[in-house]
């Protein structure tokens, strides 16, 4: 959103190969991560590196994987996706919001984040598509990319993932992201359906999916933003009136001027105006980090962190800072090509379709759900990028048509004996739960109670609404 808003082997003599690089567990030694600049003693292993996706083009895709931190022989392997299109999932997912690390306010080390979701799954994140992070292609025509390669790549991604990886192939996978992985996810849950109903032999063993914050239909989702901005006070009733009375978001699209009328396009930047850059639209309650301020503290090796309401809004500058470090880049097998630009969170080289962020996804989630695969759909209530407002309908739209009768009446559900949020539950299988002050990035603003819904979304576990302590003792 401009707003920013993601063989099993034939014959011994391959056998006897492979072996050759790989290590006792049957995982490539030469991607093994023995350890990060700066990173605290764990006892789970970690691998990065690179999956070829196309030799002749020179096309490959860079992946960080975690194991569970505890007996993750015996946990499922969790697919994490960020957004944009066209930003990291190592940056954002990786080391901002549900991995082990996040850096150190000074950007030139780790610490441990006690709520990383590799407490209750294996974790992988990949930088996808080519040209997002660390991955690359040789062949410059490859920038100019959509959903549809996208989804494709994934799917040829894992096929060769698994090679290195080969005791993951039957393990139980879900997959899981935010904001436009509200299209990645479900599009490639798509593409493994697919492959499933046409392979003889091996069958991807898809769980279940849960999106955050997802664009799921890109005029619902923006009418949502406007809705927010005017029922947090952020804009005017008279702005709030003019933008219901003049917009008919039913014809937007992504490319600007977005398909509106002259009238809805004057009060929308007026809106946009009034919020003002002093906000950060991802979460409406967090003050803002100063760029020229923070760069200057980490240049000078001081401490960027700025805490409000528990989160270190400078986190992102510290952690380019650190993905930036030749010395980490190196630990992570990382950047083998010197590619001519820094990392950055998003891409400067994607060249996205524009007509895509239009798709409506909601077909393809009836179509998951009908293959008795759970989805979960989450949102940050914090959030005016995909706001609660647009998802909730979305989902009770899905639910409707798939003629599901609600199983769990919407109500809040409880962590630590305090909200948690609101669920409600459709046909055992389609679940929308909000998130009590979280933001677009759900685990970076409400880490523990983002690890509750995960953990009870891998387990098949409903969120506990029935567990209410009594307010009076």
């Amino acid at each position: 959103m401009g707003r920013c808003w993601f063989l099993e082997l034939l014959f011994v003599g391959s056998y006897v190969c492979l072996l050759c690089n790989v290590g006792v567990e049957g995982y490539p030694t030469e991607d093994l991560v023995k350890r990060l600049p700066g990173q605290p003693k764990v006892e789970f292993k970690q691998y990065a590196g690179y999956v070829d996706i196309d030799v002749k083009h020179g096309r490959s895709l860079f992946y960080y994987f975690v194991e569970a931190d505890h007996d993750p022989d015996n946990k499922a392997l969790t697919l994490w996706l960020n957004g944009g299109p066209g930003c990291s999932s190592i940056g954002g997912g990786a080391f901002t919001e549900l991995g082990p690390f996040y850096p150190k306010g000074n950007g030139r080390g780790l610490r441990r984040n006690s709520m990383s979701w590799n407490r209750a799954s294996n974790l992988l994140f990949i930088e996808s598509p080519a040209g997002v992070g660390w991955s690359y292609s040789n062949t410059t025509s490859d920038y100019n990319t959509g959903d549809a390669s996208t989804a494709n790549d994934m799917l040829l991604f894992f096929l060769k993932w698994y090679e290195k990886f080969p005791s993951y192939r039957l393990r139980e996978l879900f997959l899981t992201g935010e904001s436009y992985a509200g299209h990645y996810i479900p599009q490639l849950a798509n593409a493994i359906l697919d492959y499933n109903a046409h392979s003889t032999d091996f069958k991807f063993n898809i769980k279940g999916v849960a999106i955050g914050n997802p664009l799921l239909k890109l005029d619902r989702d923006t009418q949502a933003t406007y809705e927010y901005f005017w029922s947090h006070g952020m804009v005017s009733d008279e702005i709030g009136i003019a933008i219901m009375n003049d917009c008919d978001f039913d014809d937007y699209v992504f490319e600007n001027p977005h398909n509106l009328s002259k009238s809805c396009n004057d009060v929308i930047s007026e809106a946009n105006e009034i919020v003002g850059e002093y906000i950060n639209n991802y979460d409406v309650i967090l003050d803002v980090c100063y760029p020229s301020i923070v760069e200057q503290e980490l240049r000078l090796k001081k401490m960027a962190t700025k805490i409000s309401v528990g989160v270190d809004v400078c986190m992102t500058y510290e952690r380019r800072f650190y993905l930036n470090n030749p010395e980490v880049q190196k630990a992570l097998h990382a950047n083998r090509t010197n590619l001519p630009y820094p990392w950055s969170m998003c891409s400067g080289v994607l060249n996205y379709n524009d007509n895509d962020p239009n798709i409506n996804i909601l077909p393809i989630l009836k179509r998951i759900v009908q293959n008795h695969i759970p989805v979960w759909v989450f949102s940050g209530d914090q959030d005016s990028v995909v706001p609660l407002l647009g998802s909730r309908t979305l989902i009770r739209e899905l639910a409707h048509e798939l003629k599901f009768k609600i199983t769990v009446p919407y109500g809040a559900w409880f962590h630590k004996g305090q909200v948690g949020g609101w669920v409600t539950e459709y046909g055992n299988l389609l679940t929308f739960a909000t998130v009590r002050g979280a933001a677009h990035m759900v685990p970076y603003a409400q880490p523990s109670r983002a690890l509750h819904l995960f953990s009870s979304f891998v387990h098949g576990r409903r969120l506990p609404n029935t567990t209410k302590p009594s307010i009076d003792e």
